[in-house]
């Protein structure tokens, strides 16, 4: 038993290092099973180096055809899972064939690396980036290792940030106007508003604003649509009267948010959206949505 269980392990064990890994930031990701590990943070152009481990086992001999490092950045939609579209691949050859016999250590780098989308984990698609070590083999198959990293990409506050305006009306009896400070805000920011109710001949019963996502992912000629609510928050339980006004101050930094994508190599997309939700006595529903723009500043990694 122990021979078959020998047999089956792989012959050398692979450590990937970064050369800064003691001092570069780490920020947590959840993994598909739940679990949070921390991760290095990587932004579009730094240069990516570091050192990679070759040990054999018990004093075995690797014989190898070449060992090599790749620097992936992958698209993977969950419902054509196990198949990745590269963006990024860059490639260096760490050895010419021959044999290991001993722990060996290969230095690498990546200069300049563009990776110019973030990382980001959905309801039916991710994008990663990854160190793919692979020591080739014709005999026993190939080594392969994997080191995960993360990359935010950072904008600065936009030049024009407009505010929003909107209306919710029913002929002769219903006129609400709704006011939002602007339409462009960074992940830990506030959501400042107020609500004016002009004509209120409906009984409503609740108000709540929400905060909705909208993942939008393509698979071959089909188009995929997630809507996920994120937040909640009551704004009146009770009628309004003509003539009131509703303050609004919503905090977004609780919430799991992402930065806003727009059409991600064409694979998908990542919206959100304020959803006014409007209750009556009789319990009908009136909604009033408005798309609003996530960014991420810099120092926003926690």
């Amino acid at each position: 038993m122990n021979f078959l269980i020998e047999a089956f392990k792989p012959a050398c064990s692979i450590s990937i290092k970064f050369s800064d890994g003691k001092t570069r930031k780490r920020v947590p990701i959840k993994r598909e099973n739940g679990q949070t590990l921390l991760a290095p943070l990587f932004r579009n152009q730094e240069n990516i180096a570091g050192k990679i481990t070759i040990e054999p086992h018990q004093g075995k001999r690797i014989e190898h055809n070449g060992v090599k490092v790749e620097l992936l950045g992958q698209i993977e939609m969950y419902l054509d899972r196990g198949n990745f579209y590269d963006f990024t691949s860059l490639v260096r050859e760490l050895d010419v064939p021959g044999d290991i016999y001993e722990r060996t250590t290969y230095p690498f780098e990546f200069s300049m690396v563009e990776m110019p989308y973030e990382t980001y984990n959905g309801v039916n698609v991710r994008l990663r980036y990854v160190l793919k070590v692979t020591v080739s083999r014709n005999y026993g198959g190939s080594i392969i290792e994997y080191l995960n990293f993360l990359v935010h990409n950072y904008s600065p506050p936009p030049s024009i940030n407009t505010s929003i305006k909107m209306e919710v009306g029913i002929e002769d009896c219903l006129h609400i106007e709704f006011e939002y400070n602007k339409s462009k805000y960074h992940l830990k920011d506030v959501i400042i508003g107020k609500i004016y109710y002009f004509l209120v001949k409906i009984k409503i019963k609740t108000m709540d604003i929400e905060i909705r996502r909208r993942e939008s992912t393509v698979t071959g000629p089909t188009n995929h649509v997630e809507t996920e609510t994120l937040a909640k928050f009551e704004l009146m339980d009770g009628a309004p009267v003509r003539g009131e006004s509703i303050p609004v101050r919503l905090f977004l930094s609780p919430y799991e948010l992402t930065p806003t994508h727009r059409n991600i190599n064409n694979k998908f997309s990542v919206k959100y959206y304020l959803n006014l939700v409007l209750v009556d006595e009789e319990g009908l529903r009136y909604f009033k949505q408005q798309q609003i723009t996530i960014y991420r500043l810099p120092l926003q990694d926690t």
